[in-house]
């Protein structure tokens, strides 16, 4: 009866797609449901502040057990792309972009939409998320706001990944992996205990790409990669409630990136057909370094009433960016962007035991960021002639009847910026049990300081000539900083109501408020100083624009939702209907004309509707089959930019639909050395994107094929897997510089084997 009432919201959203969870997985022989792998708090430092079983609360998630993480090759968060309801991630440009979109909401740079921690160490910057995620044991991602528990940059949902313990685990790991496009992989691993109660694993990964996408400028491969790193982790356990865990990583990322294709009409220069729609053609090199360390300290007593958790950690982040900005076989401008940046961070979590019909939780968080970038832009002549001295003299010429000129085959336009950042917020829950009612409340007081020191100069030599007479020289000099500041001050509240059937069936409602911080918009800055070079050849002065700094965004998520359990388990699922209310929606836009940068703004106010659901039915124990399906219907309710109004128009970016399908078969081999036969394919898909605010543009529906065949055994398996199998072709990314529009095109199909080894 129960699991009739729970499945009847369920089957109404299910009516118009299945959908696939990337949750628990189901029973297997000789192996730990996913359930089990979650309850895992009497080793392993973890669920400090969710508690112990996620389907027992009123949140939406996934949980991706470590079977599901190495059958599907899941070694970044891009490969959980679709697979989780109405979580998007596509992957495109470098590393470093990072985008993920939620429920409608996303960001391509700066800010984030949603967390991540590792091993409950936050990763505060989100040009850091696309990275290897080795040996993890499970990832939870919970979507809608989180800002309660886990404060700014978490209105779209926390991603948590937790590593294998040496304390539960003790052997040697290895991994060999070869795919089309000359990629290999490598990975490394050693668990072993110093003592019964002290734990240590050291692990190494280096993954390399030769590329998939060729320059035809170069006639080299433009997307290689090469990435290294190695993770050192001590646990220490004294069986008397105290345990401290400490994990030390590093990464060093190299890689080209950046396979754009021209998406517009043939590109004529002096009467020679320089790019073609479709094609990747540039002339100036393009490349991605990116170089960090992270050390988190976790040290937590529980008591027999109440628990109390301290994260420390302290991450190091280095890297560099190198672009042809214009993409083209001309000698526009070029770009490079080289951070550093320092942080740290301290969580203090007080939570009463589980189990208890009255449960608390309070905390406190701090941390520190301190950021410096160069970001040099550099015109070379076609760049000169045609965005500085065509527009000056096409603009400001006729005005002073005046001509400009020069002979600089490069135009150096430097800016270097200081990025201090310190914020700190209290917080609590509560949650009382009534029965079989569940009430829940929460808030959060955030408070931040944001600061931008700038530098901007720049020196030009060209000749002015006056009514067509003998040109004079003249020099422009400019030399100019100033200190930009914010200081913002958030309440962050959450309430919930929870109907439990039992343990793992429920239905609730939950209201909450999300909250993504503001910043700057540090890549206007050449476009400003351009400008004032321009003005200034006229003899005047510009009237800068307010274009330095762009506003938080807020959100309002109403959200119903369950969870629900029928056949003893054979059958498991959730789902979700939601509306989200945002208040300036921070939006990527492209400043009109030949514009050389990108720039945060706020639209007005915007709203997503939609919903979501996920199914794994087991029928029997050799066979599991998952299904997830999300849809999302986000617009503008009001936004103008000045030219046009676009209420009612979708959100760019966001996909309408996101759909997974998938079955795995276990068969024995009757051969004890060979173990089990494992058949695996599904498909995964997401569509329609639109790539503007006109809605004129979009990526159509699209479904990629992706199958496997597995050889397991307890010591190894040896997988032969192929993803994108019909070849499906389709964009991922669309942008414009200056005027011109460009796509990077999906991955083409690719094939490869993988060999792993437990000793």
């Amino acid at each position: 009866m129960h699991c009739k009432l729970i499945a009847i919201p369920l089957l109404l959203l299910a009516s118009a797609a299945a959908g696939r969870t990337s949750g628990e997985e189901g029973p297997v022989p000789g192996t730990e449901t996913a359930d089990t792998v979650i309850v895992v708090d009497k080793v392993q430092v973890t669920a400090i502040k969710q508690g112990l079983v996620l389907r027992s609360q009123p949140v939406a998630a996934s949980i991706v057990g470590s079977r599901a993480i190495e059958r599907q090759h899941i070694g970044a968060l891009k490969n959980l792309s679709q697979t989780v309801p109405n979580f998007h991630v596509p992957d495109y440009g470098s590393r470093m972009t990072s985008s993920i979109y939620v429920r409608g909401l996303g960001a391509r740079i700066d800010q984030p939409v949603i967390g991540l921690n590792i091993d409950n160490v936050p990763v505060l910057n989100k040009d850091n998320f696309d990275t290897e995620l080795a040996d993890a044991e499970r990832i939870e991602v919970l979507r809608g706001p989180q800002s309660t528990l886990y404060g700014r940059n978490t209105m779209g949902g926390v991603v948590n990944v937790y590593t294998l313990s040496p304390l539960s685990y003790q052997g040697v790991r290895l991994t060999a992996e070869y795919g089309s496009g000359d990629s290999y992989r490598f990975r490394a691993s050693s668990y072993y205990k110093l003592s019964p109660d002290l734990g240590m694993a050291v692990t190494g990964y280096y993954t390399h790409t030769g590329g998939f996408f060729e320059n035809d400028c170069t006639g080299e491969k433009c997307d290689w990669e090469r990435l290294g790193g190695g993770r050192w982790k001590v646990q220490w356990n004294n069986r008397k409630g105290l345990r401290i865990d400490n994990t030390l990583s590093f990464s060093v990322l190299d890689q080209g990136g950046y396979p754009y294709a021209y998406a517009g009409e043939d590109i004529v220069h002096n009467g020679e057909t320089i790019i073609r729609n479709g094609q990747i053609s540039y002339n100036d090199p393009c490349s991605y370094r990116r170089t960090t360390v992270s050390d988190g300290l976790t040290v937590r007593y529980d008591a027999e009433k109440y628990s109390v958790s301290s994260i420390t950690s302290y991450q190091y982040f280095d890297d560099a960016m190198i672009l042809d900005q214009d993409f083209t076989p001309l000698s526009y401008f070029t770009l490079k962007q080289a951070r550093k940046e320092h942080t740290v961070t301290e969580d203090v979590v007080f939570r009463s035991r589980d189990g208890r019909r009255y449960g608390w939780l309070f905390g406190a968080f701090g941390f520190y960021r301190r950021g410096t970038m160069d970001a040099p832009v550099h015109f070379k002549r076609t760049g000169i002639d045609e965005l500085i001295l065509e527009n000056a003299n096409e603009h400001l010429g006729p005005i002073w009847n005046e001509s400009y000129s020069t002979d600089m085959q490069e135009l150096p336009l430097y800016s270097d910026f200081r990025m201090p950042v310190c914020g700190g917020a209290v917080y609590h829950e509560s949650n009382l049990r009534l029965g079989r009612w569940r009430l829940s409340a929460g808030i959060r007081f955030d408070v931040e300081h944001t600061s931008l020191a700038y530098h901007s100069r720049t020196d030009m030599d060209y000749f002015v000539s006056k009514e067509g007479g003998t040109p004079a020289p003249k020099r422009i000099s400019i030399d100019e900083g100033n200190r930009i500041a914010h200081t913002y001050c958030e309440i962050l509240p959450k309430v919930s109501v929870l109907y439990a059937f039992d343990e793992v069936r429920n239905l609730y409602v939950s209201v909450a408020k999300g909250y993504k911080a503001g910043g700057f918009n540090t890549q206007m800055f050449s476009d400003i100083l351009s400008e004032k070079l321009k003005w200034r050849m006229a003899g005047s002065q510009y009237d800068e624009p307010d274009l330095m700094s762009y506003e938080p965004e807020y959100s309002w998520n109403y959200e119903f939702g369950g969870h629900f359990s029928c056949m003893e388990g054979a059958v498991r699922g959730d789902f979700a209907v939601f509306y989200i209310d945002v208040r300036d929606q921070q939006l990527t836009v492209f400043p009109e004309g030949q514009s050389t940068g990108r720039m945060m703004t706020n639209a007005g106010r915007t709203r997503s509707v939609g919903a979501e659901a996920a199914i794994q039915f087991t029928p029997w124990q050799s066979l599991e089959i998952n299904t997830a399906y999300g849809y999302t219907d986000a617009r503008f309710v009001r936004y103008h930019n000045g030219l046009e109004d676009f209420k009612d128009n979708r959100i760019p970016y966001a996909p309408q639909h996101t759909f997974s399908a998938g079955a795995a078969w276990t068969v024995p081999t009757g051969v004890a050395w060979l173990g089990d036969l494992v058949l695996q394919a599904g498909v995964r898909c997401a569509g329609r994107i639109w790539w503007n605010e006109e809605n004129s543009l979009s990526q159509p529906f699209y479904a990629l094929m992706d199958a496997s065949v597995r050889f397991e055994h307890k010591r190894y398996s040896l997988d032969i897997w192929g993803r994108n199998l019909t070849g499906t072709g389709y964009d991922v990314f669309y942008f414009k510089s200056i005027g011109n529009e460009f796509v990077q095109c999906g991955r083409p199909r690719t094939f490869g084997i993988t060999l792993n080894i437990n000793i």
